[in-house]
């Protein structure tokens, strides 16, 4: 007798699949410039959520749970060259949009240490920004956006200089 395991989703592979951009496809995509990394260390993950306060940054397991909008991309920083991530939409429309450097590749965000960008590139403060200022629109097809990555310089977040 065989009995099959229950299958497990671990938590940061949730988003993955949907995400994943597919060479000649026409769907609704983000193709994202990373700009201003502040080395080229770790992990770069991205990720796609709902462009509502209530929704954006939320817990990834509710949202799919709830049957939201969420899109996870994650790749190792590259050694050189452009940076660039495309992460695959369910159509167009305005989604939120955050962007983590994990320097250290442990999967968490570190204060003192990681980087993190938003879509549109808002001024950062100590609290996460209002979805509005964090959001973009989709077209059908690829739409390119830049994210300018932020770094704790003292008592600010701000782009390295």
């Amino acid at each position: 007798m065989v009995l099959a395991a229950p299958q497990v989703v671990i938590q940061r592979d949730l988003g993955k699949a949907e995400g994943l951009c597919r060479p000649h496809e026409a769907t609704a995509a983000f193709l994202v410039e990373v700009a201003g990394l502040r080395d080229r260390t770790g992990l770069l993950k991205l990720e796609v959520y709902p462009a509502t306060d209530a929704d954006f940054l939320a817990d990834d397991t509710e949202l799919v749970g709830k049957g939201l909008v969420f899109r996870r991309v994650e790749v190792a920083t590259p050694s050189s060259g452009p940076v660039r991530l495309c992460v695959r939409l369910p159509g167009p429309g305005r989604y939120a949009v955050s962007l983590l450097h994990d320097r250290n590749g442990d999967h968490r965000f570190n204060l003192s240490s990681d980087g993190i960008g938003f879509a549109s590139n808002p001024k950062l403060g100590w609290t996460k920004p209002k979805a509005a200022s964090a959001s973009t629109i989709a077209n059908s097809g690829l739409t390119p956006i830049r994210i300018v990555m932020n770094y704790r310089h003292g008592f600010s977040m701000r782009p390295e200089q």
